[in-house]
């Protein structure tokens, strides 16, 4: 839904509100509404790449965003209110934080900020507004019980749909992975296949503003890094009392601001330069000491502008839905008991088949 949703918006009026040629420092404008004259012509992304094939491409990225977002109200969500939330985030959140940081007139990356695949746009906006979520819609009924705990009870699809991103910086994925796993031994005495999935993802989440800018060895830091953050930012729904079933707040967001501050501690200006005409600014290795603070101010702008936006349009829904119910976010007590014998059953049987 949220493929379907997003894909909607990008064509309508997203792809120009994002990458419209005559943007502005923190928003596009309707020139591009419709895809209207988006060709063969060079688009803003790259000066080799056809608008077209660009937007076609950058549609992929906030569908994931968006479904990423909404993904922490798993459980406890309605359908049908949180497509009105989809294309409303992707339009308000998604499309000025993109801008910011992929259109030369953004302001991010005007100051030379850098981010090759939306370590904020992506990762940061999505895990902030999942947090925000999860905190406003409240706990699934009987979170935390001894009873029913929610604990992952269909494995092999986690498994199935790490492996498949494993084809894109290996590296750090499978380094963070591994360091995961020794963290939860070392609090937890015991290994976790889901635990080992979670990181494998957020290796990937760290390494996306760093791909295109770093060499290769630099995924091994990443992931090293990555994995004991996101590890302990898995507690912070519990310190905010937030029901963040999938840990999208710990994985993308902490993972997505990690990758964004290494990003400027080991990009190199050789390996940017491989498509013969990217050039970037100087990082630390180079001793040009304001980079690091570009990147810190990118990170948290996205971090807060997310939480702040994400918080005004929910709580204007939750405030509508009182007089039409398409706007109620919350699941009704009956749905909520449905889900709950549904699960009751699939983990009686899965104990069975055990």
């Amino acid at each position: 839904m949220a493929t379907a949703v997003a894909s909607f918006q990008w064509f309508f009026w997203g792809f120009s509100l994002t990458f419209s040629h005559a943007a502005g420092r923190f928003i596009g404008n309707l020139d591009n509404i419709g895809f209207k004259n988006v060709l063969a012509q060079p688009s803003v992304g790259s000066p080799v790449i056809p608008d077209l094939l660009f937007a076609v491409h950058q549609d992929m990225f906030a569908a994931i965003t968006v479904a990423r977002a909404v993904g922490a109200a798993c459980g406890g969500g309605r359908i049908i209110p949180y497509v009105i939330f989809m294309f409303i985030w992707t339009t308000v959140v998604y499309d000025p934080i993109a801008c910011w940081t992929w259109n030369p007139s953004g302001w991010v990356y005007e100051l030379g900020g850098l981010d090759f695949a939306g370590g904020t746009p992506i990762h940061i906006s999505s895990g902030s507004a999942a947090l925000t979520s999860s905190f406003l819609l409240g706990k699934r009924t009987g979170y935390g019980t001894q009873l029913l705990n929610y604990r992952p009870h269909n494995v092999t699809p986690i498994v199935i749909g790490t492996v498949s991103l494993l084809v894109c910086t290996n590296l750090a994925a499978c380094v963070r992975g591994v360091t995961w796993c020794l963290v939860d031994y070392r609090l937890e005495r015991k290994w976790s296949v889901v635990g080992f999935c979670s990181d494998v993802i957020a290796g990937l989440v760290a390494t996306t503003p760093g791909s295109g800018y770093a060499p290769a060895w630099v995924a091994v830091v990443y992931g090293v890094c990555a994995g004991i953050g996101c590890k302990f930012a898995t507690h912070i729904k519990y310190w905010v009392h937030a029901d963040d079933g999938l840990d999208i707040f710990a994985v993308h967001g902490i993972g997505g601001l990690i990758g964004t501050l290494l990003t400027r501690l080991f990009d190199a200006d050789y390996i940017t330069h491989l498509d013969s005409y990217t050039a970037i600014p100087p990082g630390w290795l180079n001793r040009h000491w304001i980079q690091r603070a570009i990147q810190l101010c990118e990170s948290v702008a996205g971090t807060i502008y997310s939480f702040a936006v994400t918080l005004l349009i929910l709580g204007v829904m939750s405030v509508i839905g009182w007089y039409i119910p398409a706007f109620v976010l919350r699941k009704t007590p009956a749905e909520e008991s449905r889900e709950l014998m549904m699960l009751r059953w699939a983990s009686s049987h899965m104990i069975m088949w055990r």
